[in-house]
């Protein structure tokens, strides 16, 4: 079994965590473990064994040495700018407004697997995971798997943020708040509107201000 430093391991994932805009409970249920295993791992007393390793390197983008090495001395991967279009409202779709508010950047390995962007969130609907005013990082596709956080248009010129569910008569868009219903929309309504997705969510950037 490889040996690594339990602190350095530590720094690391808080460091990528912090970068991400991401917490331990949000870690843990997208990795499908406990809140205190990753507690443990962020206060150095647990260590996770090498697959474990492997997929948080997956869900961050990086090396596995860049989560069980010292990084002081290690060259800094490019970062590529993308530009925030505009705001996507988390409950009352609004009309996409593509003019460029900010830039966000991404890891130069992640923008090379595919076309991205950025969305700020409006609205509640998505809360407490997504807040107004979060930046949410986007992957231009045509399609998401079921139980996937989409960007959808709506009516052609209308964004929203929310989790896509399919069914066999059409798509259940639902969001987080439970204040707020789901909206359903049945296969002609997704052909006359028309109601398309533009793309998957792939990363938050909360923000604090």
């Amino acid at each position: 079994m490889l040996e690594y430093d339990n602190s350095i391991f530590a720094y690391n994932l808080k460091k990528l965590m912090q970068e991400k805009g991401i917490g331990q409970r949000e870690l843990a249920r997208q990795l499908g473990i406990s809140a205190t295993t990753v507690s443990g791992w962020c206060n150095g007393l647990k260590v996770p064994r090498m697959g474990k390793i492997e997929t948080l390197a997956a869900f961050f983008h990086v090396e596995k040495s860049d989560l069980i090495e010292p990084q002081t001395e290690k060259r800094q991967e490019k970062g590529v700018k993308i530009p925030v279009l505009g705001y996507v409202r988390a409950g009352i779709p609004v009309e996409a407004v593509e003019e460029i508010l900010d830039y966000e950047e991404i890891p130069e390995s992640m923008a090379m697997r595919g076309d991205f962007f950025g969305l700020k969130v409006k609205g509640d609907s998505m809360e407490p995971r997504i807040c107004a005013g979060d930046v949410v990082i986007v992957r231009k596709q045509p399609d998401v798997e079921s139980g996937e956080i989409a960007v959808v248009l709506v009516n052609g010129d209308e964004a929203t943020v929310k989790r896509l569910m399919k069914q066999a008569n059409g798509i259940l868009l639902q969001a987080f708040n439970p204040v707020y219903p789901p909206l359903f929309f049945s296969t002609e309504d997704i052909e006359e509107k028309p109601v398309s997705v533009v793309g998957k969510v792939v990363e938050l950037r909360g923000k604090f201000e």
